[in-house]
């Protein structure tokens, strides 16, 4: 979660939203996401999108099996969404470290 407020911290220097997440698949981080919705101008650039396109990358899939998803605040309806897609398995938020579970469309 530290590395997930650090992204949050660089969201917030670079001037856009404070919010942050990070991926974890075998206890290292394969994913980062500062939010970047102000500074792209791109309203799905949210710290989660932007974590799962990090680690997509980085692990050369879209498939996440395996990974967690740290986020400063809960996953909005879209960023959950796209989590389930991607197969992670669990999704962990805020400072208290709440546990999500694994990702489901439509959890409103």
């Amino acid at each position: 979660m530290q590395k997930a407020q650090e992204m949050e911290a660089l969201a917030v220097r670079t001037g856009d939203q404070s919010y942050g997440a990070v991926i974890v698949k075998d206890d290292k981080i394969v994913g980062l996401g500062p939010s970047r919705v102000v500074v792209s101008g791109d309203p799905t650039a949210h710290a989660e999108m932007e974590a799962i396109r990090d680690a997509s990358r980085r692990l050369k899939t879209a498939d996440l099996s395996g990974c967690e998803m740290y986020s400063t605040s809960a996953p909005c309806a879209m960023c959950e969404a796209a989590a389930s897609w991607a197969n992670i398995d669990d999704l962990i938020s805020g400072s208290d470290l709440s546990p999500g579970g694994r990702p489901r469309i439509n959890r409103c």
